[in-house]
């Protein structure tokens, strides 16, 4: 695992310390590889979303197609 420092004005400093203690966490660093993980999945979900958004249109599903996903499904779970 690299080293990354970095510098915080004080109150960010404290808003920071204060989630450590607050949130349950063991140090600033977990804290912080938490939110660089959910900024990923964000990003990530981002730019699933403007694909689709950016996909051409698709065709209408109705109840069945999902009922024989279901189906398939637990077919292949039992």
């Amino acid at each position: 695992m690299s080293t990354m420092n970095i510098s915080l004005p004080d109150a960010l400093k404290s808003f920071v310390d204060d989630q450590v203690s607050q949130r349950g966490y063991s140090t600033s660093s977990e804290y912080v590889r938490e939110l660089t993980r959910k900024d990923q999945d964000r990003q990530y979900l981002r730019g699933l979303l403007l694909a689709g958004a950016q996909s051409a249109p698709g065709t209408a599903v109705e109840g069945d197609y999902f009922e024989s996903l279901r189906a398939r499904v637990h077919k292949t779970r039992g």
